[in-house]
């Protein structure tokens, strides 16, 4: 085990037992100072912040590398949140290898996805984003290394009730259970010297392959979905330098014919040619 992989293990056990410690204090009534309960939730962020400074800042020598450039993983008119050509990290960690990661969303026309709400509705059915169930497809000829599926597609949390939800109440509980809590079902693509491709929050069992697969570029992988740690249904993207996010660093992209496109501008994908007859 990698000593990456061991800190993001041990950073979760500190959470779980301070939960631990809390409900044994009320529960048992045992004698100690309150604040002893906050000793292992300290302890914990303390880990996760040098873990996520550790290698991973987009300057270091061992992991600063030229953008790779790859086929955009989506057709039609998408808009970018959450971009690395506006700051990196761009989700404001390291972590889960997500330096260079980033968040798009379908815009097929203006006006045709909700927008956020202050206080109704609280939340939407994932069918009401047009991003749900949109064809996920292969940047590059790959190799499929990591399938994970089986997570439900949960309601949006686009309102403001719902966005304080999820980010104190049930972004924790899904940091404590790992990280295909966080990514949802995902799906990670080996593209060849030391690149791999992530597809995060993929709806449910629309899954077309399966580990071990060989795809090719403009192959639909599984459509998008709202799984995970996600606001609403919407594609993380992102190039790592290993295929388990728990230990890999991120790596700089670029797509083709698009570049890499800042927060809350719209671009425009082709359909891909339909193949001809050999």
């Amino acid at each position: 085990m990698s000593a990456r992989k061991l800190a993001m293990r041990t950073f979760r056990g500190l959470q779980r037992g301070f939960i631990a410690l809390v409900a044994a204090h009320i529960c048992l009534g045992w004698g100690y100072p309150v604040l002893w309960n906050l000793l292992p939730l300290v302890s914990a962020h303390v880990l996760i912040t040098v873990v996520n400074r550790w290698g991973g800042a987009p300057d270091h020598p061992r992991v600063a590398r030229e953008p790779v450039e790859v086929d955009p993983p989506v057709t039609g008119r998408w808009s970018a949140l959450n971009s690395p050509a506006d700051r990196t990290p761009s989700h404001g960690t390291h972590a889960y290898g997500q330096t260079y990661a980033i968040d798009v969303v379908a815009e097929p026309e203006p006006g045709a996805r909700p927008g956020f709400s202050l206080l109704w509705p609280l939340a939407r059915r994932p069918a009401a984003f047009p991003a749900f169930g949109v064809p996920l497809r292969a940047v590059a000829d790959a190799t499929v290394v990591r399938v994970s599926d089986g997570q439900r597609d949960h309601l949006s949390r686009a309102s403001l009730p719902g966005l304080v939800y999820l980010m104190l109440a049930e972004g924790s509980v899904r940091e404590m259970g790992g990280v295909h809590r966080i990514i949802g079902n995902h799906v990670v693509l080996d593209l060849g010297d030391g690149t791999y491709a992530a597809y995060a929050h993929v709806r449910r069992g629309s899954f077309t392959v399966r580990e071990g697969d060989r795809v090719r570029a403009g192959q639909v992988l599984a459509h998008c979905g709202n799984s995970g740690n996600s606001s609403e249904p919407h594609l993380h993207f992102q190039l790592m330098d290993g295929p388990d996010p728990d230990t890999a660093r991120g790596v700089p992209f670029t797509w083709r014919g698009i570049g890499v496109p800042r927060g809350g501008e719209v671009f425009d994908v082709p359909e891909p040619a339909p193949a001809t007859p050999a």
